[in-house]
């Protein structure tokens, strides 16, 4: 046994089951020590990036940690776009960085760098691996850290460590590793938020993290029903249950003075695993917190927290207080919709087309971008469903993000909306769809051009020259051609430009089992 053979033993030992990988030459012994282990699937990413972000989806949808395998600090530095949207959705990933052998650090090769320093700003825990006898104790304190905090542990590994011989100790079991769990609800918070929300005055309960899960979603609606309060969340968030049956909860707006205008009514909030909402970006003019200046802060579940046992145990101090008024029923999907297959194919119609054939079950990866806001508004009462964001605005997310959540639940659809042009970043990750023949939907929103940043010069003030011969954020020229680009990647695909072509090709898409891509062109 070597020290590879090692720390994939202490890895399944942990709980890890799956690893998302773009090795180079310093992971090599890891990599074989991985595929000589039926218990621990390597998949591999043709981009760090793709790695990085289909271990957030894979953390998401499994609230455990999937390992990342990254080839020293350029590969790391590749990879980290993705690590800080997953870091930002306190997703548990155990990244694994592997380093040149120590004795050969040095010499400066041309691959050499300072890899803590690029890993500290994303991760939660940082280790080295500095001997195979230590491989155990450091392998174990990664996962329990990704699992505890949760966030990205990352662990460097030098060669020489996976290349020596070990001795074959026993790792700790899944047991011994258990994380810290979440403390208990706060008595004080909660008989203060309680208080609050029987003053009558303009309240929200504004729900981030896993106060998005269905669970915790039931206790703060009945909270809400019988206090009057209003449910809200932030605009970027890991994981929202959506669809018949759920509560509907509004996000704050993205534009930062809608925003402002949207949380204006409010006096007090009342915080469950999220914080204060802050503008996406600084504008001229704008603030930056978007809660009125005397509006009271009460925070019930700090971030990280048991948001479920929160509003449970908060939800008790209402159990016989009657609802204000009958509990409005939860949205139903739709029947009877007027016909739309013989119009123009714009955000609304694929919105509400998107709403009406939305699987059971299906977990939707949302990177549309500036279609957006159509596209949420009008899927609050489709089918049962996830809904997984980009939470850190570093654009490039939705196809790994789809990759790591098909892995992770091979019995869902997962439906990818994508921009095009963020879509460019990481399409890589359709050929890693395509190699593990995963059930996943990909559908372009293309619009042919950067239209947020179009819409953000305005925000700014910004005024194109009087005499612009071309756009900086126009895409057609040439035109991204994403049928193209799917073939060359293995995977089947279609352009549609009417809503009868993107009714007929969802229906198929919907019907077959693997990866499809559909190009939508937008009116």
């Amino acid at each position: 046994m070597n020290g590879a053979d090692l720390i994939c033993k202490t890895l399944i030992a942990s709980g890890i089951e799956v690893c998302f990988a773009n090795p180079g030459t310093s992971e090599l012994h890891l990599v074989a020590g991985m595929e000589r282990r039926a218990d621990l699937r390597c998949v591999l990413g043709l981009f760090e990036g793709v790695v990085t972000g289909a271990a957030d989806g894979y953390g998401r949808m499994t609230d455990k940690p999937a390992a990342t395998l990254l080839h020293l600090g350029p590969g790391l530095g590749n990879g980290l776009a993705n690590l800080h949207n997953a870091r930002r959705a306190a997703t548990p990933i155990v990244n694994i960085v592997g380093d040149h052998a120590s004795h050969h650090l040095p010499f400066d090769a041309p691959l050499t760098s300072d890899i803590e320093s690029l890993a500290r700003p994303m991760s939660n825990w940082y280790g080295r691996v500095d001997s195979v006898h230590h491989i155990v104790p450091t392998v174990a304190d990664a996962c329990r850290a990704a699992t505890s905090l949760p966030g990205i542990a990352t662990l460097v590994v030098p060669a020489e460590v996976t290349w020596s011989d070990a001795d074959p100790v026993q790792p700790p079991s899944i047991a011994d590793i258990r994380p810290v769990s979440p403390s208990a609800p706060d008595a004080d918070k909660e008989r203060r938020a309680a208080a609050l929300l029987r003053r009558g005055r303009s309240t929200a309960l504004f729900l981030g993290g896993r106060a998005l899960r269905q669970e915790a979603l039931a206790h703060a609606a009945e909270i809400a029903g019988k206090t009057g309060a209003s449910l809200l969340s932030p605009f970027a968030n890991a994981r929202m249950a959506r669809g018949a049956g759920r509560p509907v909860v509004p996000r704050v707006a993205y534009a930062t003075d809608r925003a402002v205008a949207q949380l204006q009514q409010f006096d007090a909030i009342v915080m469950i695993d999220a914080r204060p909402p802050v503008a996406f970006f600084a504008h001229p003019g704008m603030p930056s917190q978007l809660l009125r200046g005397d509006c009271e802060v009460l925070e019930l579940c700090e971030p990280g927290g048991d948001a479920a046992a929160a509003l449970a145990s908060l939800a008790e101090h209402f159990a016989s207080t009657p609802f204000l008024l009958d509990p409005p029923p939860p949205p139903l999907v739709r029947t009877g919709q007027q016909d739309l297959s013989q119009g123009a194919l714009t955000n609304e119609v694929l919105a509400e087309l998107i709403t009406r054939m939305l699987p059971d079950g299906a977990i939707v990866c949302d990177e549309a971008l500036s279609s957006v806001p159509q596209l949420f508004a009008a899927s609050h009462d489709a089918a049962p469903h996830d809904w997984l964001q980009i939470t850190g605005g570093s654009i490039g997310i939705g196809i790994p993000l789809a990759t790591g959540a098909a892995i992770a639940c091979p019995d869902r659809k997962v439906i990818t909306l994508q921009a095009d042009g963020s879509g460019m970043y990481t399409l890589q990750g359709l050929w890693t769809q395509a190699h593990e023949r995963l059930d996943a939907i990909t559908i372009v929103l293309a619009n042919r051009k950067y239209a947020l940043l179009i819409d953000e010069m305005r925000r700014m003030g910004v005024k194109p020259p009087e005499h612009q011969v071309r756009s900086s954020f126009d895409l057609t020229d040439p035109v991204l051609d994403w049928v193209y680009l799917a073939n060359g990647m293995g995977v089947e695909a279609v352009r549609v430009s009417s809503a009868k072509e993107f009714t007929n090709a969802f229906t198929v898409a919907l019907m077959r089992r693997g990866p499809f891509l559909i190009e939508a062109v937008l009116a």
